[in-house]
């Protein structure tokens, strides 16, 4: 433990590596504060890559009145496409009408809205079609689906995103740390004493800051007992789990589907990674613990179920090849049904004295981190005056410094600097990194030059890349966060990389 005279002041430090709390310290630290960031495992290890993988308005909000959150999601999805166009891009949805649960001048309705509240420039406008008279389109889907409505939202490589936000962060002077864990913070002389723990080592730390940031997530209530500012038996958040599978490929277009199931859930089937399709996702309250949050036989069943409701070729339980399943954080606003609980975020500032604010961050959704980042700080004014204006809203994230149209060019300009690089590789390169393709494959001329290959693409360059400059630290943040390679490498592939990792 190091002493007072030597413990470190900060700003700002934020407690959570989501895509909340790697948002506030971007925008904090691009204002000028003294900024650090604390994660207890990898950047985007819990809800933040567990998500639907969308920046979506919200279309089944429009039901329960969301209309602001709406709003601000749709406005915020090209903002986000502008400076992200690398991990983010226009997906076009096709969304049967099933007759048994909305008429379909209701659903046209919501999808005016939809069109119209959120100030869509980028996107193309909603089409009304009868499916079966489009072979492409309609050909999957089982005949009594007549109507049919494409309309426009965007994909997202959620870890990229995060992972983005704290590389961005630590460019601008962050500290940022995984594996590392906050074991207790105190008010104390007007400033927050806060006890980190390095999860490897052991090793303790005490450093100071003057603003605290609760952006934990579904350990938002835990930290609240560590900090003694919420009661033991008292709680503000309502986890409700939210689980995928993964199937091989179950067509050949690019559009996604938004099935509406008879008992008033939704479900996406989502092109995903070139050669798998995407079915989520679940709402389900979530009782157990938080250590290792995996799907239900009953959840991955009724995903089957529901999908093959739609799908002429039933979805069957032995085809899944990967699952995964994250617990959303959501405000606990009393509502009876997990999928009826508000994706409003709230922020609390509480303070000692008008001393020493702790922020808490509960519930939001991904599509609307950056508005929340800027809105927590404009709370946290009164503490911080000497920070510079806002200014994320036109700022690019690492690698994403070009125009979305301009894309199909930097594939192909990556495979002529590296003749060895094929489309698909170059394809998948720039859908991670962007322009920092290059500064990956560097001074490369051949396939050997980047080391040893371990299936699907995977290089012991890039692993080296992932590890020197994005806080990559096991298989999993390799495989799973930041490149999602495992999903094409045999089990014998992923086992050889983990063991040859340690």
């Amino acid at each position: 433990m190091l002493n007072s005279s030597s413990t470190e002041t900060y700003d700002m430090v934020v407690i959570g590596g989501g895509i909340n709390g790697c948002g506030i310290a971007r925008d904090a630290v691009g204002r000028g504060l003294k900024v650090l960031l604390a994660e207890q495992g990898d950047l985007a290890q819990g809800t933040s890559s567990a998500s639907t993988k969308l920046i979506h308005g919200g279309l089944r909000y429009l039901e329960y009145y969301e209309f602001r959150l709406v709003r601000e999601a749709l406005s915020e999805r090209e903002v986000l496409l502008k400076n992200a166009p690398h991990i983010i891009w226009p997906l076009r949805f096709v969304l049967p009408n099933n007759k048994a649960v909305r008429p379909a001048w209701l659903v046209r309705l919501g999808l005016f809205l939809y069109d119209h509240i959120g100030g869509r420039k980028l996107l193309p406008a909603t089409q009304t079609f009868k499916l079966h008279n489009n072979s492409k389109l309609g050909d999957p889907i089982k005949e009594g689906f007549e109507v049919a409505f494409e309309y426009s939202d965007c994909w997202v490589d959620d870890a990229r995103l995060v992972v983005l936000n704290a590389l961005d962060a630590a460019k601008r002077g962050a500290d940022i740390r995984v594996q590392t864990r906050c074991i207790g913070a105190q008010r104390q002389n007007d400033l927050w004493q806060i006890q980190l723990e390095n999860t490897k080592t052991k090793q303790n730390e005490t450093i100071q800051a003057r603003i605290l940031v609760n952006a934990t997530g579904p350990w938002i209530d835990h930290l609240l007992h560590e900090t003694k500012t919420l009661a033991a038996d008292q709680h503000n958040v309502r986890l409700v789990r939210g689980s995928h599978i993964i199937v091989p490929k179950l067509y050949e277009h690019d559009r996604a589907y938004f099935f509406q199931n008879t008992d008033g859930r939704i479900m996406f089937a989502i092109p995903y990674e070139q050669a798998f399709t995407l079915l989520g996702t679940t709402d389900a309250d979530h009782k157990s613990g938080l250590e290792r949050i995996q799907i239900t036989e009953e959840e991955t069943q009724y995903l089957c179920d529901s999908a093959s409701l739609y799908f002429k070729n039933p979805i069957k339980r032995e085809s899944v090849v990967w699952t995964y399943a994250g617990v959303r954080p959501l405000y606990d606003d009393g509502a009876s049904k997990a999928q009826a609980a508000t994706r409003e975020y709230v922020l609390r500032v509480e303070d000692e004295n008008g001393q020493a604010p702790l922020l808490n961050v509960f519930g939001g959704k991904i599509t609307t981190y950056r508005c929340l980042a800027e809105d927590a700080l404009s709370r946290l004014a009164a503490w911080m005056p000497n920070a510079k204006a806002a200014w994320t809203k036109e700022a690019a994230l690492p690698g994403g410094q070009f125009d979305l149209a301009d894309r199909p060019k930097l594939v192909q300009q990556l495979q002529h600097d590296y003749s060895f690089v094929d489309g698909a590789w170059a394809n998948s390169l720039i859908s991670r990194y962007g322009k920092r393709a290059w500064e990956l494959l560097g001074d490369a001329k051949n396939l050997t030059d980047l080391g040893r290959a371990f299936g699907a693409t995977l290089t012991e360059r890039e692993v080296n890349f992932l590890r020197s400059t994005e806080w990559a630290t096991d298989a999993d943040s390799i495989l799973w966060r930041r490149t999602k390679l495992g999903l094409h490498m045999t089990p014998e592939q992923r086992e050889a990389f983990a063991a040859w990792l340690q």
